[in-house]
């Protein structure tokens, strides 16, 4: 099940629960540590330093006993109970070079700003530029509001303890947090509380998709109609046509403008291109989207209010994404069809008559206000941890990432996997799910070409994505 994102108090309740079951807090802290020990091994390689600062808290606890379970790893612990007179430890302990920091000052606890020698110290462990793992939240800073308290540690993984607190998701926290995962298989009851801010698991999507059964044919598994590409921009179009195949609809057929037809047909094979007249009718289709790479300034007007017609008034589920978002009707469509619009910050902004950097302030209430104002359409709210809802209900916070998918095209290929999804009958009929699913393997495909090739571009992307068994880089890239 998905996690609920909490605050402060209700993480204290829930380990006030835990404890009234007989549980005890050195079991939860033990398989904390476990945790703590098993996400420092995938930062770390064999013989590294692993340097463990511990303060005087529960949080504390944790770091040290992450030491038992590094037996691979060289270990220091510096035990910090005044940072005035443990600098000059810490400085000898940076003078070996530690391949990672185990953080383990300061837990949500935290409620007051940092004394000088404090702030001292954190800028001198965030001054030797390496690998940070918080255990729970970046010491220093606030669980509830993602304010740091003077200053706060600069983590390159948060691993929180039980759910994400919400202050670690708000953008503030961000530089702070890094990237943020959950050991929630701590020994606590199962949560009581629930909300309406969701953190997705990857085992949420377990079963998903469900298996084909076998007496199936590509008409079972629909049709998606694609309206993509301009002059100078057809490189969208083909992107999210191929993104659009990896997730195996029967059928993709893509309309470009007239100028771009050669440049696009020219690089599908499986997927039908025709280039877009008036008289084009996609109804034969299962799902239609609308946008990438339509960008030149000679997009012929036409196409545009057939965009606009459609996404009023078609029964089909249409997603819009890029430019086709400036062309929507802010108002209800017909019927409470299936609609999904795709904007980035920059994007959500024009539609919201605002500032990127107010929408980044409460992406959540940006996400409430685009799809009220669109009809109750799906809003994916692309960025960090990019977020999934309408205008009511819960919202989705994506973990899976990483700011190397901050290339041309990444969105594109987005856009493309989840009007595959939706034009399949067997998927469309839960459309939260399937919006979840592609953006999560959009970023887990990310995070495992990373791992494997630093220098990735989005055509690899669109190669391995949904590829369970790792990635191949294309070899052009």
């Amino acid at each position: 099940m998905p996690l609920p994102v909490i605050t402060i108090a209700q993480m204290r309740e829930w380990e006030k629960a835990t404890w009234a079951t007989g549980q005890t807090e050195a079991e939860v802290i033990r398989r904390v540590g476990t945790s703590v020990a098993q996400c420092a091994l995938r930062l770390t390689g064999a013989r590294d330093l692993v340097l463990i600062l511990a303060g005087k808290g529960h949080n504390g606890e944790d770091a040290r006993c992450a030491r038992t379970a590094l037996a691979e790893r060289r270990v220091e612990v510096l035990d910090v109970a005044d940072p005035e007179a443990d600098l000059r430890r810490l400085d000898q302990l940076f003078s070996l070079r530690p391949a990672l920091v185990i953080d383990g000052l300061f837990g949500i606890g935290i409620n007051r700003q940092l004394s000088p020698q404090w702030l001292t110290f954190i800028e001198r462990v965030n001054g030797a530029r390496a690998k940070i793992l918080a255990v729970d939240v970046p010491s220093g800073l606030d669980a509830d509001t993602g304010q740091p308290h003077g200053a706060a540690l600069r983590a390159t993984v948060t691993l929180t303890v039980g759910a994400p607190k919400i202050g670690l998701i708000q953008e503030p926290a961000w530089p702070f947090v890094g990237r943020l995962e959950v050991a929630n298989d701590i020994g606590l009851v199962p949560c009581p509380f629930n909300g309406e801010v969701q953190w997705t698991s990857p085992e949420d999507l377990n079963g998903f998709p469900p298996p084909r059964p076998v007496g199936t044919h590509k008409g079972s598994y629909g049709h998606v109609s694609i309206i993509a590409g301009s002059l100078g921009y057809h490189g969208a179009a083909v992107l999210a046509a191929r993104a659009a195949q990896r997730a195996q609809p029967g059928l993709i057929t893509l309309y470009t403008v007239e100028q771009a037809y050669p440049a696009v047909a020219s690089q599908l094979q499986a997927v039908m291109v025709s280039p877009w007249r008036p008289e084009t009718d996609v109804h034969g289709a299962s799902a239609v989207l609308a946008g990438p790479g339509l960008a030149a300034d000679d997009v012929p007007e036409p196409l545009k209010a057939f965009v606009r017609e459609l996404w009023l008034s078609s029964p089909l589920p249409v997603i819009a994404d890029a430019s086709a978002l400036d062309w929507l009707p802010p108002r209800a469509v017909a019927g409470g069809a299936l609609r999904v619009i795709t904007p980035h910050p920059g994007e959500a902004a024009r539609l919201l008559g605002t500032t990127p950097q107010r929408v980044q302030a409460n992406r959540l209430e940006a996400l409430r206000v685009l799809s009220g104002r669109f009809g109750n359409a799906w809003v994916v709210l692309k960025g960090h941890q990019t977020i999934v809802g309408r205008s009511r209900g819960e919202i989705y916070v994506n973990p899976s990432g990483n700011p190397h998918l901050a290339q041309g095209g990444s969105g594109d290929v987005l856009a493309g996997f989840i009007a595959g999804l939706l034009a399949q009958p067997a998927l469309r009929g839960e459309p939260l799910l399937a919006i979840r699913y592609a953006v999560w393997q959009h970023g887990a495909t990310a995070d495992s070409l990373q791992r494997t090739r630093q220098n990735w571009v989005v055509e690899d992307l669109v190669q391995n994505l949904g590829n369970p068994h790792g990635p191949t880089c294309t070899p052009s890239a």
